[in-house]
């Protein structure tokens, strides 16, 4: 049986539970919500190729006629344009529920520590890399409120907490905004991880910490663009996860598909595609192989997808695994949580491995 992978970088993953209390559902019916814009499904067929190198792949701001124009960072009330509509927000916000990937990483990385969190499938309510980032919060994070999945969070529970501010996306969270906005404040970000410099700035707005934010989004490019200096013009980097039930390339507008645009690092041909992701097969094992692959998985156990596909001799056989450059990595912040803290240790991946 082949292993993963030869250079493991982190590994992750930690437990969940939920509380429960009175009933707000019935003011759903009463309010207006829109359609869901979850991530679509990758095509079967080759997404249209694009150029990994050219157009930015993500928003680097927040978009004109959101955010808080003019009001200054600790201001309070300030009025915050996003994804949902427009929401005040009264006074610095103390009792904070996040129900989007990478928001309780966003947050965190600001200095504020939420009362409310969701988890996303098949991950913990608080992703070990985030335990281990920011071990200052250990006490607050143990008394976190489990508000259940970030794709159908417990309305009670969030209600229970009687929070001054909601942070969810869109994505996730556009059919409850209705109803999360009669509970408290809410704000709602876009989602998808090619947004995460752009949903990070948004969120942080809602916090009154913009310049925290944006100086951290300075810095992050400037390492970035430095990692790309070090590193020998047209080395392709190729990003791959499995799940229970699928296998996926990564394309150049994905979370970690930017930050390697960012530090200007090539892709292979076949990830050259205008898409989050592509499922692959077996036989299109090929599709993975680069001259480093950075490889995540929620399961790597006997008889899982993950162990199927790199004990194939197809995998075994590409060039990155006979060079001994594939690497494992932590599935949380490279495919699951894009948020700042994430983004950071995904760049700190790729330069551990791509400068030794």
């Amino acid at each position: 049986m082949a292993s993963l992978a030869t250079n493991p970088i982190q590994e992750a993953h930690l437990v969940k539970r939920a509380p429960i209390f009175l009933s707000l559902l019935a003011t759903t019916a009463l309010l207006t919500a829109c359609g869901s814009s979850e991530t679509p499904a990758p095509s079967a067929s080759t997404p249209a190729t694009v150029d990994a190198l050219s157009e930015t792949p993500g928003p680097i701001g927040v978009p004109d006629g959101m955010g808080s124009p003019g009001v200054g960072d600790g201001e309070f009330p300030r009025t915050v344009g996003h994804f949902g509509g427009s929401t005040e927000i009264p006074a610095e916000p103390t009792r904070i529920v996040v129900i989007a990937t990478g928001q309780l990483d966003a947050a965190l990385t600001l200095g504020v520590v939420p009362t409310g969190v969701a988890y996303g499938d098949g991950a913990a309510l608080i992703p070990e890399y985030i335990a281990t980032e920011f071990p200052q919060y250990s006490d607050e994070m143990a008394g976190f409120v489990d508000v259940g999945n970030r794709q159908a969070p417990n309305l009670e529970a969030i209600a229970a907490l009687e929070p001054d501010l909601i942070l969810a996306n869109k994505a996730g969270s556009e059919e409850n905004y209705g109803t999360l906005s009669a509970i408290a404040p809410t704000v709602l970000t876009e989602g998808t991880g090619v947004n995460w410099k752009q949903d990070f700035l948004l969120l942080a707005d809602a916090l009154g910490k913009t310049e925290q934010a944006q100086t951290f989004l300075d810095d992050f490019t400037t390492r970035a663009s430095q990692l790309g200096s070090q590193v020998e013009p047209g080395t392709t980097v190729s990003f791959v996860r499995f799940t229970a039930d699928r296998a996926r390339v990564f394309g150049v507008p994905s979370f970690a598909g930017f930050i390697a645009w960012d530090a200007k690092l090539a892709r292979p041909e076949s990830q050259q595609f205008d898409k989050t992701s592509q499922d692959f097969s077996e036989e299109e094992i090929q599709l993975a192989n680069a001259d480093w692959v950075f490889v995540g998985s929620q399961d790597a156990g006997p008889n899982s997808r993950a162990e199927t596909y790199t004990s194939n001799p197809l995998w075994t056989g590409m060039s990155a695994a006979t060079e001994n450059h594939i690497v494992t990595v932590d599935d949380d912040p490279w495919y699951l949580n894009a948020g700042p803290t994430a983004a950071t240790l995904v760049l700190d991946g790729l330069t551990e491995t791509l400068t030794r």
